[in-house]
């Protein structure tokens, strides 16, 4: 589980070191900013086209092969991300397409060993452990990307994030064995029953939860150093260090959260009752937050109101992250897959619906508004069709 967090950690600093690095590329290769965000954007192209199949191919072949092709597969398009971008545009957007290919297995594979590996009892905690690596890449990844850009140039960042990638998979192939330790949990090879996942109910449930979560969650990562910057006028310096505390509250509550789950189903409460609890706090908590964040008068104020924010929507992984374990232990990882391309559309749509409010407007308000309605939405979805009973055997 540790390596499967250092996995998303990885795909974090991967997928993000460029917004830092296009701003020394765009000077040195002659873009303009609509040419950058093509590049920023092209990540996602990939990312969503292969979420079910690497869900599916997790089912078939197990995580092990999968997560681990998959990461020295992302590696290398990260470490050729200088090369394609000397030779020409077209090759820098297909290694960046390329990139997302490798990085939707990321989630996928997780769960798949999370199957293999882990326990009933403990899986809300592991799935809480790798994917709060989301958050501590983040953080880390906006710095140490600066550092190196300004030491030895831009192409240094992508080779030394590649090579990162190599080490991490020669660690995964030697250290974690194949087969399983849950036999009776076990995942694949099985015969994915796809139309009995895509009328179940539950299932869509975890799809409005991941679709709202992200919405969040891509609306913060993309727009809160420019929040704190055009809003309180700080330097940018100040934006990326006020910006980055919210997501180190994340990985805190986030893991105390799958503590809490784990724990509340070990004493007898029903896993729907779990579930919905804490996706009711988080979305309700973050929409509260959020509809806050408008009266925010000083940077102070802001900090403690994003911080609660994404302190709330932690508590989201240990709701609907292990919950197609309870629905359908067999095919979690299939299911993951699917809710993720859900989930990846904030990132296509909502990051640019963001722009368009904000430009409009002239402030975050709408944007803060528009993502509370969602959150609320996702908690009376879930708390209307989810579940957490056995569903698909």
């Amino acid at each position: 589980m540790l390596l499967c967090f250092a996995a998303v950690l990885i795909s974090y600093l991967d997928r993000t070191n460029i917004s830092v690095a296009a701003i020394a590329m765009q000077e040195d290769l002659g873009w303009d900013e609509a040419t950058k965000g093509i590049v920023l954007s092209s990540f996602f192209v990939g990312y969503v086209l292969l979420q079910v199949v690497a869900g599916t191919l997790a089912n078939r072949f197990g995580g092990r092969i999968v997560l681990g092709a998959a990461v020295l597969w992302w590696s290398a398009f990260t470490a050729l991300t200088p090369p394609a971008a000397a030779a020409s545009f077209g090759l820098l957007i297909a290694a960046r397409i390329a990139l997302g290919l490798g990085e939707a297995a990321v989630f996928p594979g997780s769960i798949n060993m999370i199957g293999r590996w882990v326990p009933a009892a403990q899986r809300s905690r592991a799935v809480a452990l790798f994917s709060s690596g989301l958050s501590v890449g983040t953080v880390i990844a906006l710095p140490l990307t600066a550092w190196i850009v300004r030491t030895w140039g831009w192409p240094t960042s992508f080779y030394a994030f590649g090579a990162l990638g190599i080490v991490w998979a020669v660690a995964w192939f030697v250290l974690v064995p194949e087969g399983r330790g849950v036999v009776e949990e076990a995942t694949g090879p099985n015969d994915v029953p796809w139309r009995r996942i895509c009328s179940t109910p539950a299932v869509w449930a975890i799809v409005a939860s991941h679709f709202a979560h992200n919405w969040a969650l891509y609306l913060l990562l993309a727009w809160l150093p420019s929040y704190f910057k055009s809003t309180f006028g700080v330097s940018l310096s100040s934006a990326g260090w006020l910006s980055a505390a919210p997501w180190l509250v994340s990985f805190l509550v986030a893991n105390a959260g799958g503590v809490v789950a784990d724990r509340a189903l070990r004493a007898g409460r029903s896993a729907t009752a779990v579930r919905k609890a804490l996706l009711t706090a988080a979305f309700l908590g973050g929409a509260g937050f959020l509809l806050l964040l408008p009266f925010a008068t000083t940077p102070g104020i802001a900090l403690l109101l994003t911080c609660g924010t994404t302190s709330a929507l932690a508590l989201c992984i240990a709701g609907f992250g292990p919950n197609a374990f309870d629905i359908a232990p067999k095919y979690a990882d299939v299911i993951w897959g699917i809710t993720n391309t859900a989930g990846t559309l904030p990132g296509i749509i909502g990051v640019a619906v963001t722009g368009f409010l904000v430009q409009r407007t002239g402030s975050y308000d709408a944007p803060f508004l528009v993502t509370a309605a969602l959150c609320v939405a996702g908690a009376i979805t879930y708390r209307a069709i989810g579940s957490g009973e056995r569903q698909i055997d």
